[in-house]
């Protein structure tokens, strides 16, 4: 397996599995942490509520952020449950795909939550699916290896946690892991959990304590 996820002789099922895993752990994440965060602070307040407990704006982000880990974890193993089934995983160490789909899955789900606690109105969102989720869903190497883009365009999709996330389940789904290389996604997507969770810190005791 290459770093740029191409799978050569493997049927293109085998090939796009994996991706989808991924995919579907970032798109859950990001749902998650939009709508839901906004209703919190803005329309149902069950932020302001939590805050009228012992509970800290540090135990609130956790607290939910463990929630969304929960959904990721349910979608993507059901998900790979599903697969293997059909065949379209041939490996055990399918398994710990789905934990690299999880972790893809926070590495967005913390910066979505910092974003969803500064906007002032949901119409930021329109352009967050609009600009972010749906271009990184397209072309983050879901349904073919980004070294099909245009050259301009493949610093930018390897930029992406999502593109990470994606290389890493396909090599453990494919049974060929590359240890280092995964190793390396594992830490990419670690940065953007921390970075992600410092920034949602920040979001949330601007937005709930000022």
């Amino acid at each position: 397996m290459t770093l740029f996820g191409i799978a050569i002789g493997a049927p293109y099922a085998v090939f796009v599995a994996p991706g989808v895993l991924a995919a579907n752990a970032m798109q859950t994440a990001v749902f998650e942490s939009t709508y839901p965060v906004m209703g919190a602070i803005r329309w149902h307040r069950q932020y302001h509520a939590m805050l009228a407990t012992p509970l800290g704006v540090l135990d609130i982000l956790l607290g939910h952020l463990a929630f969304v880990l929960l959904r990721i974890a349910l979608v993507s193993l059901a998900f790979v449950a599903t697969g293997a089934l059909l065949g379209a995983f041939e490996s055990w160490w399918v398994l710990l795909a789905g934990v690299a789909a999880i972790l893809g899955g926070v590495a967005h789900a913390a910066p979505v939550m910092a974003f969803a606690a500064r906007v002032e109105n949901d119409n930021s969102f329109n352009f967050l699916f609009r600009f972010g989720v749906i271009p990184m869903f397209l072309f983050a190497g879901t349904f073919f290896p980004v070294d099909q883009l245009p050259p301009a365009l493949r610093p930018v999709a390897w930029a992406t946690p999502l593109w990470h996330a994606t290389a890493a389940c396909r090599d453990l789904a494919l049974g060929r892991p590359d240890l280092l290389v995964d190793l390396a996604h594992v830490g990419y997507l670690l940065v953007w959990v921390l970075v992600g969770g410092w920034l949602a810190v920040r979001a949330f005791r601007w937005r709930l304590v000022r």
